[in-house]
């Protein structure tokens, strides 16, 4: 074998041993105790779970890495989303460009649109909005086709990062430069835009640029200015709004209802939240849990307790399923207004539905019950908790010591 050859070979192998190594290294780090391999579900669960823990850069890449990410299944975008939180967090900028552009310049299944349009609105979950723009204009380099749908993402990126002004620029200057037609999709997320930024009645405009392109507006077109002008407080445009739904022929539905009626409990209206759920009643419409969860929050934020109480009551009465979010502000505003008996009941239930409320809340409860004399009490809800969840382990192993014995 001549010495070229055999320096070939050597580079050949060099490179096969490398990707091997690197291939079980990965591999092993989604499945330290098994030797079976992975299926491409298990592999992101796994992933999620290493990612909600881990804080190193380097690792939380390879974790990213080692389960073969991409935004056609909704638990890789979960785990993106948190790969992305993780990162902004600790103010890894550079990683998280580095990261995205990788991906988008190295893996063949990943030169998509989609994923495109999935990174712009991660840079935009990361507060990166000039790395989404630039990111929107190297599309067609990469040869990927640029179309309305990476024209949204770039809008909604730049809602995520509340940043309404750059939102506003690529709105009015975007679509003509680079010829895409803005569709539903597009005004709707111009129109929170305002909404959330406080100047809704700029959605008026957006509006009747969208009846003279001939696209129907829907309940989300309107439910966006429904909440925008009710957080202003302007409440006669409240009014034209209705009439405008009324006269474009879109149904006031439980989630025009459900967006008034947290909007009202926002700005500590919640009787006439609950009025507004009743009238539904009355004409036949079923409330959902969100109707519920909005109402229990604003009544309870309001010192209510009885009335979120009863709402619960009420709510189960009608064969609605309680969310994790009802029970939540429950247990949270009860203990603040020292109901202990009555917190501990419905964390109780809470739990027995696998919905454990947050650290502050449930150290709060066991405080409260030690507070009273209920030690035996606090020490099961403790050991209900430990059971549940992976978090905090030894702050309430620490709390747990602490207990009067």
């Amino acid at each position: 074998m001549s010495l070229t050859t055999r320096l070939r070979f050597l580079t050949y192998s060099h490179r096969v041993a490398t990707h091997l190594h690197h291939f079980y290294s990965t591999s092993s780090i989604l499945s330290q105790n098994s030797s079976t391999p992975l299926s491409s579900k298990s592999k992101t669960r796994s992933a999620l779970s290493l990612l909600k823990s881990e804080q190193n850069p380097h690792k939380i890449l390879e974790i990213c890495h080692a389960a073969s990410l991409t935004p056609e299944s909704h638990l890789d975008r979960i785990a993106f989303s948190v790969a992305i939180s993780k990162l902004s967090e600790s103010n890894h900028f550079d990683t998280i460009r580095q990261f995205l552009d990788d991906l988008l310049t190295s893996r063949p299944d990943l030169k998509t649109e989609r994923f495109a349009s999935h990174a712009i609105v991660l840079y935009g979950q990361a507060k990166m909005i000039p790395q989404a723009i630039d990111t929107f204009k190297r599309i067609h380099d990469l040869g990927i086709p640029r179309t309305v749908k990476s024209l949204n993402a770039l809008l909604f990126a730049c809602l995520l990062a509340k940043d309404y002004k750059e939102l506003n620029r690529v709105y009015i200057e975007f679509p003509k430069f680079y010829e895409i037609q803005p569709n539903l999709d597009t005004f709707n997320t111009v129109i929170k835009g305002f909404s959330e930024s406080g100047s809704t009645s700029s959605g008026y405009s957006v509006l009747a640029e969208l009846e003279r392109k001939s696209v129907k507006p829907n309940a989300t077109t309107f439910g966006n200015l429904l909440a925008g002008f009710y957080k202003e407080g302007k409440f006669e445009d409240v009014g034209k709004v209705l009439k405008l739904m009324e006269n474009h022929g879109v149904n006031r539905g439980i989630g025009t209802y459900n967006i008034r009626i947290q909007s009202l409990c926002k700005l500590k209206k919640s009787s006439e939240a609950k009025a507004l759920m009743d009238g539904m009643l009355s004409r036949g419409m079923k409330p959902n849990s969100d109707t519920y969860s909005h109402l229990i929050h604003g009544f309870c934020k309001e010192g209510d307790l009885e009335e979120g109480k009863k709402l619960l009551k009420s709510m189960k009465s009608r064969g609605i399923q309680p969310s994790s979010d009802c029970y939540y502000s429950l247990v949270y505003f009860l203990c603040q207004g020292k109901d202990f008996d009555a917190a501990l009941l419905i964390a109780k239930e809470s739990m027995e539905k696998g919905w454990i409320p947050n650290f502050g809340t449930m150290k709060s409860l066991v405080e409260g019950l030690v507070g009273v004399s209920k030690v035996d009490e606090a020490r099961e809800v403790i050991k209900q908790v430990k059971e549940k969840v992976i978090k905090n382990v030894e702050m309430w192993d620490e709390i747990e010591a602490g207990l009067p014995q």
